[in-house]
């Protein structure tokens, strides 16, 4: 008997949307992640994508535990010299609570190109308006 290997082109890709209005970010994110690299599907093989499509709403609702609100640091270097930049938590989750989620899950993809294409199929919205009705997204329930 041969062993089944998937083939990229004949994965069936599902939707789903996720709520994510009072969910802890860490929890909800490793759980998007899980879907978007296909680990909830029995076909999974490592050097195959074989994840599903996930729409987030609501990312402006997303909550921290703890004193994270207040401590929590999203650094980036500019490439100049002293060019070291520091956000706060809190600044981002005003100014842009898409790319907290984003970054959120991007920390939980692998690290290789095949990552990067994991992360294109993930959708994050600020509010509960979204573009994706004429796909049918599944809701994915997501325990906190």
């Amino acid at each position: 008997m041969k062993t089944f290997m998937p083939k990229a082109e004949a994965v069936e890709r599902k939707w789903y949307i996720v709520d994510a209005e009072g969910q802890t970010l860490g929890r909800l994110s490793s759980e998007i992640a899980r879907v978007l690299i296909g680990k909830n599907k029995p076909i999974y093989t490592p050097h195959v994508d074989t994840g599903d499509n996930v729409v987030v709403i609501n990312a402006d609702k997303v909550v921290l535990t703890g004193k994270k609100l207040d401590q929590k640091l999203y650094r980036y270097h500019t490439g100049h010299p002293g060019g070291l930049k520091e956000i706060k938590y809190k600044d981002m989750m005003k100014n842009k609570p898409e790319e907290v989620v984003m970054h959120a899950v991007k920390g939980m993809l692998p690290k290789n190109k095949l990552g990067r294409k994991m992360l294109k199929k993930l959708r994050v919205y600020r509010g509960s308006e979204h573009k994706h009705e004429a796909q049918k997204p599944e809701v994915l329930e997501i325990k906190n």
